[in-house]
């Protein structure tokens, strides 16, 4: 079984890869959020990636996709909801070229409440009408769990290493997204062009195809 794991460079998604790397096969998906972010956070999970095959043992090739002009689309229509649409074009992109590897999930490195995209109801709403299993390993998992397992895999010090964060994460995130919504929005934005445009980008940086 194949599945692909979405790398943000934070804490979380690396613990998800590797615990997802012990029962599948896993190819990694590094979104690029640059101009909204800087190029540290591709060294960063190009280092989280290297660690994670030393450690796993397996290969995991690191993919990136092209996120910045999908950022700037939410941007422009979204307000509150710029997280949950960020996350839905993310899951989107990861989705469709899931498909195009042959991999038969996506593996999220989600723990239920920790962050305001992670609520119960943000996390339906992201995923309403997906229809592709998405894997979420580490939603039971408290924040002081997921950084014993980092420090453990050698992924936690890379994880907390400094970046620019994502500049335009709204002051107050919506928290009870609605699907219908999301919906509507995904109209506003003419998300499937932004859906393609961001799979066509997408190039091997590291590891084996």
């Amino acid at each position: 079984m194949k599945t692909v794991a979405l790398m943000s460079g934070g804490i979380d998604s690396p613990v998800a890869a590797y615990i997802m790397s012990k029962v599948s096969d896993v190819v990694l998906l590094h979104m690029d959020n640059r101009p909204y972010s800087d190029d540290r956070s591709i060294a960063k999970v190009t280092k989280q990636a290297e660690q994670l095959r030393k450690v796993s043992g397996k290969d995991m090739p690191l993919y990136v996709a092209e996120h910045g002009k999908s950022q700037g689309s939410i941007k422009e229509v979204c307000g509150p909801y710029q997280c949950v649409m960020c996350k839905r074009v993310m899951m989107s992109v990861a989705v469709e070229f899931a498909k195009k590897m042959g991999a038969s999930g996506v593996v999220m490195g989600d723990s239920l409440g920790q962050v305001a995209s992670q609520t119960l109801k943000n996390i339906k709403a992201e995923s309403t009408g997906l229809n592709f299993p998405i894997l979420r390993p580490l939603i039971g998992y408290d924040k002081l769990e997921i950084e014993a397992i980092g420090k453990e895999i050698g992924t936690y010090e890379i994880s907390t290493m400094k970046e620019q964060s994502c500049s335009v994460v709204p002051v107050h995130p919506v928290t009870e997204a609605e699907p219908k919504k999301v919906l509507e929005m995904q109209d506003e934005l003419e998300f499937s062009g932004l859906v393609e445009y961001s799979v066509s980008s997408v190039k091997r940086i590291s590891g084996s195809s």
